[in-house]
């Protein structure tokens, strides 16, 4: 940033500073999201559960769980029932770490791994043809050797970064045994641990953690209070390169955060804009129906999930509803919060989601229907059901071939009508359509989601 010499910063009103700090603050969530997900992540002693449910380990490691995660879960909204979780996160000043990749054989897996702009820089999973071995992620800072047996390395330039593997489960007692060495063989660790060989950890005894509010809350863990966003904020500056273009916008954020170091009107100006933003329009991207792009029946969707670039208001509203989604060709997603006539949702009617004869989603990995709560997180209910589609084994499918599922009100007493049954809470609720490894009819927006018709 230029200064004349011989003057002090320039004057900054506190409207000014307001205005530009709904700016930052919308602008920079995700990225202070990140830096203070690290800093819990640092208290903790070793890789385990949080609460014994939530995976999680201090910066360079990972957590993995053995079974799908648990409905109490607050550490991340939009959870996802179908896979097999793992959590950790990365920090650029404790350099390399390596990621195992066991033989998954013909299993979906996915490494989904994202810098601190909640944007993807490594490439594993099944639809890269990734093979078994030990992946580097490195800051790009990082000038150390590669050892041998390192397969590949990525790498990433900012200070925090996420590691999450999601791998396939079917809702069986026979895929939970069979899966249960492959988890094992799942593992991050420091550079400096590497020996060639494969760490194995039995994940099913993980130790267990305080949870803090990583579990039992109505709402997701607040990652980004806003009273002290404008206290992290410099500091997430530095952490997080400007990319090109961007430097002109870190000058801007940065001679408003001298003034308010000069000036505590200008401070307190930034503090309030800051809480004003959460409650104003943070709380509005939230809303599924509120972001992303329109499509059929209105359902909403978003083609540049962990590839976001300068796309800031969708960067900010994935993050807020529904972060760490995984890039567009690792998984589609459509978000519901309407029925077919434009009312909300609510778990005291029913509604019906028909698939025709060939018309399920078209994808190579796995897809499912969830439904969440009005604060996206799964409803608790006596089925311990969350999710329906690949993994289902007993679906009840129509003489003519299509799938209808239903969704809310009382539970049917038909068994066949039952197993095509998603419970919902009596109150707003939210549908989510994930496709994993997507067709190309799925990613181009030929195959459209079926509408949610409310059944009178």
């Amino acid at each position: 940033m230029s200064r004349a010499g011989g003057f002090d910063g320039q004057k900054v009103t506190p409207d000014y500073a307001a205005a530009l700090g709904r700016v930052a603050f919308l602008w920079g969530w995700p990225l202070v999201n990140l830096h203070n997900r690290r800093i819990f992540m640092e208290q903790l002693p070793g890789p385990g559960l949080l609460a014994g449910i939530v995976p999680a380990g201090p910066p360079g490691t990972i957590g993995m769980l053995h079974d799908y995660i648990r409905p109490e879960e607050r550490l991340v909204a939009c959870p996802n029932q179908d896979v097999t979780y793992g959590f950790g996160v990365l920090d650029a000043l404790r350099g390399p770490s390596v990621v195992q990749v066991p033989d998954f054989g013909d299993r979906f897996w996915v490494y989904q791994v994202v810098d601190q702009r909640t944007d993807s820089f490594a490439q594993l999973g099944k639809m890269y043809g990734t093979a078994p071995g030990f992946y580097l992620l490195a800051p790009r800072s990082w000038v150390g050797d590669t050892p041998p047996g390192i397969t590949a390395v990525f790498r990433y330039d900012t200070r925090s970064g996420v590691v999450i593997p999601r791998v396939f489960l079917d809702d069986t007692a026979a895929d939970r045994a069979a899966i249960a060495p492959i988890v094992d063989a799942i593992s991050m660790y420091p550079l400096a641990e590497f020996d060639g060989t494969a760490k194995i950890t039995d994940w099913s005894a993980a130790p267990s953690y305080g949870g803090g509010d990583a579990v039992g809350s109505d709402r997701e863990t607040q990652w980004v209070p806003p009273e002290a966003f404008f206290t992290t904020f410099a500091e997430v500056l530095a952490e997080v390169p400007a990319q090109p273009g961007e430097e002109a916008l870190y000058d801007w954020f940065s001679a408003v955060l001298d003034a308010a170091d000069r000036d505590e009107t200008v401070a307190a100006a930034l503090k309030q804009a800051a809480i004003d933003a959460d409650s104003g329009e943070l709380a509005e991207v939230f809303e599924f129906r509120n972001i992303g792009l329109p499509a059929a029946h209105h359902w909403t969707t978003q083609r540049n999930g962990a590839t976001f670039g300068s796309d800031y208001l969708s960067r900010t509203a994935m993050a807020k509803a529904n972060i760490f989604v995984n890039s567009p060709n690792e998984t589609v997603y459509y978000y519901q919060d309407l029925d077919d006539q434009g009312i909300r949702l609510h778990g005291t009617n029913t509604y019906q989601v028909r698939f025709p004869t060939g018309q399920l989603p078209p994808v190579r990995g796995f897809w499912s229907l969830t439904v969440y709560n009005s604060r996206h997180f799964f409803h608790a209910n006596s089925l311990d059901r969350y999710s329906l589609g690949t993994k289902n084994q007993n679906l009840t499918v129509g003489d003519d071939g299509s799938l209808t599922l239903t969704v809310g009100g009382a539970a049917p007493t038909d068994p066949k009508d039952l197993a095509n049954w998603l419970p919902a809470p009596a109150e707003e609720f939210s549908l989510y359509l994930r496709g994993y490894w997507p067709e190309d009819t799925l990613l181009d927006g030929t195959w459209q989601p079926p509408a949610v018709i409310l059944r009178r």
